[in-house]
């Protein structure tokens, strides 16, 4: 059976109506898991000379930090990894009994590149280990196991948080908790850290613990996905009286505020889209990854994460948010720049918001630092808020707004190859612009220029939407083709 799903699969692939896309997506994908994998290598060869060199202890060291990838994983999953529903659910109308649907689903979460990432670390960390001659092979084994447990278990923690809301916000309160109490030195977790995970180094047999709670849980999330395999299954609407809401002061805006409203009701009913704003909100501690690094990075770039989240992760599915009445709009002569204005209004305000947040690394960071921040929000205002809108018409993936939760929902990826082009006027420009204009005329002057820049870019608002709605009137026929085909 798992040779016949894996007969379809391939099938998908080549008869999708995006199969050009989907090649360059897939060559844009083998080249970041290279970038990815070569990074995580290279971090197991740096972490155990590191700590024989530093005298520290390379067991000592993965302890002390195993906390902290233990966290990055849960993270990086939470935002990246995507449950193979849309491949599912073709099955659940044929004669298949649900638990080889089950395990077909399982295999296709586990075998997903950021399931078994984590195993090109600690392979070569470990074989470093044995050839090391030091390091007892049992205690080694017994680390090992406890460390890949635990990442196994991060990825069914995954699945259950990704469909449970209350669940999500309770683990990251406590993620963000422990990083609080890191961060203002509190306590200090990476000794508790190395305290806890040295216990499975020297007290042998202790990695069975969590090798049965990943057992436990793999048993746990088979039964949760089986309870989920239903076409039906979380779209019954619950009773109750019905309500119209509306934010009268928008409707002073015209057409605009109109728009404006549809999104801000999107955005409060529709998990998908309340998951892409929450997501954005995460960017805002995007900075804290650079703390020990901004006199190497530039400070520009964490800055664009930092006010652009919503952007980012809202702003790039537009016009996609509205795919399942898309058709419906174009027949109703919409003022698409009207429509496009609210969309970059929406994105203005959150912006805003997060450069106001900011504020916050001007205290633990310095001034001149946030002033970098800053300047890279006023070019996410006037450049990269315009690069993101023109790159939703070239968008043909259509969102599913009707999907219970994010994690079995519409996993479709928005990639393509123009989209992909547009990397350069988002990151390689600015930092290009901070780095030269620094290296002649000093740090201010850089800030200044990319402050210039995007503050240029307001001011030409009106005529940068002409040429955005002229090529979303060129796309707008293919869009609409694309958004009724949901393969």
């Amino acid at each position: 059976m798992f040779k016949k799903f894996l007969n379809l699969e391939i099938k998908s692939f080549f008869r999708s109506p995006r199969f050009a896309s989907g090649i360059a997506m897939k060559i844009a994908t083998v080249f970041l898991m290279l970038y990815f994998s070569g990074i995580l290598i290279s971090a197991a060869f740096g972490l155990f000379y590191f700590g024989i060199e530093g005298g520290k202890g390379p067991i000592n060291l993965f302890s002390r930090y195993f906390l902290a990838i233990f966290v990055g994983d849960l993270v990086l999953k939470f935002l990246w990894q995507q449950m193979p529903t849309n491949n599912v659910k073709p099955l659940l109308t044929q004669n298949i009994k649900k638990n080889v649907i089950t395990r077909y689903t399982l295999v296709k979460i586990l075998s997903s590149f950021f399931s078994w990432a984590f195993l090109l670390f600690l392979i070569p960390f470990v074989a470093l280990l044995i050839f090391h001659g030091t390091f007892p092979i049992v205690s080694v084994f017994s680390l090992v196991v406890a460390a890949l447990s635990l990442v196994v278990i991060n990825t069914f923690i995954n699945i259950i948080i990704n469909k449970n809301d209350y669940l999500m916000y309770a683990v990251f309160a406590v993620l963000i908790s422990f990083a609080a109490l890191q961060y203002f030195k509190i306590i200090d977790i990476f000794s508790f850290s190395e305290q806890f995970f040295l216990n499975f180094y020297n007290l042998h047999f202790l990695f069975l613990i969590p090798l049965v709670i990943a057992i436990v849980f793999g048993v746990l999330v088979f039964k949760f996905i089986k309870s989920n395999l239903y076409l039906d299954k979380g779209l019954e609407l619950k009773k109750s009286v019905g309500k119209t809401e509306n934010i009268e002061f928008l409707n002073q805006f015209g057409a605009v505020g109109t728009f404006l409203n549809n999104d801000l009701k999107l955005i409060k009913r529709s998990k998908a889209a309340k998951g892409a704003a929450l997501s954005g909100v995460f960017f805002l501690f995007y900075g804290l990854f650079f703390i020990s690094s901004k006199n190497v990075i530039p400070p520009i770039f964490p800055g664009i994460f930092i006010t652009g989240g919503f952007m980012i992760v809202f702003g790039q599915k537009v016009p996609a948010w509205d795919s399942s009445y898309y058709s419906l709009m174009m027949t109703q002569n919409v003022p698409y720049k009207e429509y496009l204005k609210a969309k970059w209004w929406l994105v203005v305000i959150a912006t805003i918001i997060s450069m106001l947040l900011a504020t916050v690394y001007g205290f633990y960071q310095g001034w001149e630092y946030y002033f970098a921040i800053f300047a890279a929000g006023l070019y996410n205002l006037g450049v990269n808020a315009y690069v993101t809108l023109f790159a939703g018409a070239f968008n043909k993936r259509p969102v599913d707004l009707n999907s219970a939760a994010k994690g079995f929902s519409n996993g479709q990826n928005n990639f393509n190859i123009k989209n992909f082009l547009l990397i350069i006027p988002q990151f390689l420009v600015p930092i290009g612009v901070f780095l030269g204009v620094k290296y002649f005329l000093g740090l201010t002057a850089a800030v200044i220029a990319i402050a210039i820049i995007g503050f240029i870019g307001f001011l030409l608002r009106d005529k940068i939407f002409d040429l955005i709605v002229k090529t979303y009137k060129t796309e707008k026929y293919s869009t609409l083709s694309a958004f009724k085909k949901l393969d």
